[in-house]
């Protein structure tokens, strides 16, 4: 159906003052108290149980015309030119294929202007040359809590996939750079190629779809692309030569289509790695105590650093890392006065010396692991950390 005309939906109630309270007049307080206590009911993807990914097209919230997945843009266009109705900050909504399945459903129940502030064009202009839009925001107290409730199931999803690909040793790929085969886990051909060619696009626990991630990283060097400035060369010599010279074995980090291959652009709606790192640590700070308490709630289990052992809590985990390797977590975060992403970077830089077999402290390399926690335990290297700066880099 197409959206209702302004004159005769919402008559006395969308004039410039609708713009003024700020979306303040969306639905009663009553409904919006029902609408948040009241669990949502999200819709299947447009293909049914498939992925997201496979679903062949998104329907228009009012009409029958349908968009393919990875269209969004003419979706928006066609709603705005056709149904005069505009969502913002699109950019936040974590799963917008049933973004807009849910609100397509709301919409067949209740007039759009239950849900939607009315903005008038040309309001000074006179009558018949003026013309309305309905915005849809999270100043909707029923679309705020949609957007955080798809937000949770994506960072559930990434965070179980994440977990997937770690305990995966069926991972089967070559190196970019010498087509050295390899086979186990990922880990294995992600450190040849930071280890011999000095390309380094993260550690492996910091990275989800990887195997997609190469794929993407790949399909540019085939079309003879350098994957940190992005120039175009003839063959592939010359591309090999210029990112050896000019040190571009790299990916640029201001292509956000990467932003997708690392976990923590998933963790916060809205915000980039980058501008994660940007916020003002001394308001991290102030919630030192929140930081760890999320990973209780996580359906996945957490691996010592230093043995095989498990566990779901991470309250667990630091008193057996404290008893069988006196390394106390809780009293090096406090002591050196960490916040969340400075404790996520001490933890793989850790995870990444220990798998390496060597010991973060003194530096010495062993032969195997098991020589590195003898070591560890022996010498009391475990609580032994070196200087923040060693560990305390962006790519950790």
């Amino acid at each position: 159906m197409a959206a209702p005309r302004t004159q005769e939906a919402a008559p006395g109630g969308e004039e410039d003052g609708d713009r003024d309270r700020g979306g303040a007049g969306l639905v009663s307080s009553e409904d919006s108290k029902d609408c948040i206590l009241d669990a949502l009911s999200l819709p299947d993807s447009p293909g049914g149980s498939r992925s997201l990914e496979e679903a062949p097209a998104v329907p228009c919230v009012f009409c029958e015309e349908h968009f393919p997945v990875a269209q969004q843009d003419q979706l928006l266009k066609h709603m705005i030119i056709e149904h005069k109705v505009v969502i913002a900050d699109v950019k936040l909504v974590a799963d917008f294929p049933r973004y807009i399945l849910y609100w397509r459903k709301r919409f067949s129940e209740q007039p759009v202007t239950d849900f939607c502030s009315v903005i008038r064009i040309n309001s000074t202009a006179p009558p018949e040359e003026q013309d309305h839009y309905f915005l849809l925001c999270d100043v909707l107290p029923e679309d705020r809590v949609l957007r955080e409730e798809l937000q949770r199931r994506k960072l559930t999803a990434i965070l179980e996939q994440q977990q997937r690909e770690r305990e995966d040793t069926s991972f089967r790929g070559a190196c970019m750079f010498c087509n050295e085969e390899f086979s186990g886990n990922r880990s294995v051909l992600l450190n040849h190629m930071s280890r011999e060619h000095a390309f380094n696009i993260g550690l492996p626990d910091n990275i989800v779809n990887c195997r997609e991630f190469l794929r993407t990283l790949q399909r540019k060097l085939d079309n003879l692309q350098c994957l940190y400035c992005e120039k175009t060369f003839r063959d592939k010599n010359t591309l090999r030569d210029h990112m050896r010279k000019k040190q571009h074995r790299r990916i640029n980090p201001r292509n956000r289509e990467y932003d997708q291959f690392y976990v923590i652009n998933y963790l916060e709606l809205g915000k980039s790695w980058e501008e994660v790192q940007l916020e003002d640590d001394r308001e991290l700070l102030d919630h030192q105590e929140e930081d760890w308490s999320g990973w209780e709630e996580l359906p996945v289990s957490t691996v010592c650093l230093f043995c095989d052992t498990r566990a779901e809590a991470i309250e667990k985990l630091c008193a057996h890392m404290e008893e069988a390797h006196e390394f106390d977590l809780p009293k090096i975060k406090s002591e050196l006065g960490l916040n969340f992403y400075q404790q996520v970077k001490l933890v793989n830089f850790i995870r990444r010396q220990v798998h390496q077999s060597r010991c973060y402290g003194c530096r010495a390399k062993f032969a195997s692991r098991a020589a590195l926690r003898a070591h560890l335990e022996d010498a009391g290297h475990a609580s032994l950390l070196p200087a923040m700066d060693a560990w305390d880099q962006p790519q950790l």
